[in-house]
């Protein structure tokens, strides 16, 4: 089992950027993927992008709406997973949330943090 914190969320204007935090504990940080995840009010959870284990490479995957524009990565001393968010849009706003899983790089959803709020105004 792992737990996993976000952070970074806030208010943005459009064009500007953010920085998310997932922090990952109680497992060895470094075989797990993790993704990050996106839910608009009255809409469903998306999946925004993904970066594997290592022992798979830190292979990265991403959603087409945020493909040029977001960057994940992950820092194995920290035990942290970044989502760093350039050339905000509006329909980038909801609460985004971080999941890990020791199996599904592509589509971690075996854990999940608690969701941070980013708002984007235009």
């Amino acid at each position: 089992q792992v737990q996993l914190v976000e952070s970074g969320g806030g208010l943005a204007q459009a064009g500007g950027s953010l920085r998310l935090s997932c922090v990952v504990s109680g497992r060895t940080f470094r075989s797990v993927a993790v993704g990050w995840y996106r839910q608009a009010p009255g809409k469903q959870r998306d999946f925004v992008a993904t970066i594997s284990d290592t022992w798979n490479g830190d292979s990265t995957y991403y959603a087409d709406a945020v493909k040029g524009r977001f960057t994940i990565s992950r820092d194995n001393a920290k035990n942290t997973v970044y989502l760093q968010m350039n050339s905000l849009k509006s329909e980038d706003t909801g609460v985004y949330y971080c999941a890990a899983d020791r199996n599904d790089w592509r589509r971690p959803r075996e854990s999940w943090g608690q969701g941070t709020q980013v708002t984007v105004s235009s």
